[in-house]
């Protein structure tokens, strides 16, 4: 039980630490990541909040793993709920603890997107240290390869791609304009896997040490 709880807490952490990650991207207003284009612009087109469509996508994942993997599902894996529904609802808390912060010019949207991409990597690296559920959308690309014979990062590119051109497509369609997808989009799309490949090897090194 104290194995568990210890595993609990990492998992939180690491959504905690990935959803301030989310808010600097949003603050710096350069394109957040591809997993949260998607809530960032159903959330300028319904008026709910950014953690409030987040959830909603993330539960809206879990029921597509349901329908993919069927007999297959792993019904642990529904702990995925609750978990987005604390990232959802950190994601705005974190927004509220942002909000009197601002970027005067380009470079500090940089400093300020190049923070959000670490911390989003790290937290990754935290969840994945817990080692108890995946995020939703990483369910999903699983569920897909356990079904298809796609390599995993083959297929992770493939529905990051999606989760864009949906982004931008749902922008386009409701609000004119281009929002959520640009430059940071890309970076965070590069940058996060490299670093988090980085912080893996850091929390390999410190995973016994808290998990004992």
């Amino acid at each position: 039980m104290n194995h568990l709880i210890k595993r609990l807490l990492l998992l939180c952490t690491g959504l905690i630490i990935m959803a301030f990650g989310v808010a600097f991207s949003i603050k710096a207003e350069l394109g957040t990541s591809p997993i949260s284009s998607v809530p960032y612009v159903t959330a300028a087109i319904s008026g709910l909040s950014v953690g409030e469509t987040t959830i909603v996508m993330n539960c809206f994942f879990v029921v597509i793993q349901i329908a993919i993997l069927r007999r297959q599902y792993d019904w642990f894996q529904l702990l995925q709920v609750p978990a987005a529904i604390l990232f959802g609802v950190m994601i705005d808390v974190a927004e509220y603890a942002l909000q009197t912060l601002s970027c005067s010019n380009y470079l500090q949207q940089w400093a300020f997107c190049i923070l959000g991409i670490f911390f989003i990597a790290f937290g990754v690296s935290v969840e994945v240290m817990a080692n108890l559920v995946t995020t939703a959308g990483e369910g999903i690309v699983l569920a897909i390869c356990k079904v298809a014979p796609i390599k995993f990062s083959n297929m992770k590119m493939i529905f990051d791609i999606t989760l864009v051109c949906i982004s931008i497509s749902l922008s386009l369609a409701f609000l004119g304009y281009l929002d959520g997808v640009r430059e940071g989009t890309v970076a965070a799309a590069i940058l996060v896997g490299l670093i988090t490949r980085q912080t893996n090897k850091l929390m390999k090194g410190i995973e016994n040490a808290v998990l004992t």
